[in-house]
């Protein structure tokens, strides 16, 4: 159990010396590879763990049997990424397709409570890419060529950092300066760039919908 504990708490501590510049914005870090390919929700958090009803706690289980030998918290899988010392950050950089499988929201609850900002795919399952954005989880949608090079430079460079701009919609790696534009729904990117949820919005434009109520 030590060990474990000791590995948690050394990651929570290199998540909080991640830059930030702008809150939302920018996100600067550097990264967590895991480079398997058609990840679905039930290995990203195993039905079992879907009793609760807040978004709290389930970091705790994020890849849960990838994670512990007979799900034994006292056995971590050393080769897996969230148990490697050498690797920490707000983004998590996975194969292509993530997030597949069943709808559960669950999923990006996981992601985001262990500690994660963004995650960084050649291609997201619609409902989860949604549910991350609902949940104020960046999904950074790349080719499969510029994926391939941020695994090969987290590869040769566990502290390779890389640069997230939403604002601007692009991702860079800062080793090799390589960067690569990414999509967003403009309505997503307006609520992430302002910590806004749905009622968070339409609050913000009260006025306005007030204005054009008056002058109907």
């Amino acid at each position: 159990m030590s060990i474990n504990i000791n590995i948690e708490d050394e990651k929570k501590k290199n998540l909080s010396t991640a830059k930030f510049q702008s809150e939302r914005k920018v996100i600067q870090s550097v990264a967590v590879p895991i480079e398997l390919e058609n990840i679905d929700t039930d290995q990203i958090i195993p039905a079992r763990f879907l009793k609760a009803t807040t978004r709290d706690g389930f970091g705790k289980n994020l890849f849960r049997d990838w994670r512990y030998e007979n799900n034994d918290e006292t056995k971590p899988i050393k080769d897996f990424a969230l148990n490697n010392r050498i690797y920490s950050g707000k983004i998590l950089v996975a194969g292509k397709n993530f997030g597949c499988g069943s709808s559960r929201e669950h999923a990006a609850w996981a992601i985001k409570d262990y500690g994660f900002d963004a995650v960084v795919s050649s291609f997201f399952a619609d409902i989860f890419k949604n549910n991350a954005l609902n949940n104020f989880l960046l999904p950074v949608q790349i080719s499969d060529v510029f994926l391939q090079k941020i695994f090969e430079a987290i590869k040769e460079n566990a502290n390779a950092e890389i640069e997230i701009n939403l604002e601007e919609q692009y991702i860079k790696l800062l080793s090799t300066g390589e960067q690569e534009s990414f999509e967003i729904n403009k309505y997503k990117k307006t609520c992430l760039l302002n910590g806004f949820d749905d009622i968070d919005y339409l609050l913000n434009i009260k006025n306005k919908i007030e204005a054009f109520e008056a002058a109907s």
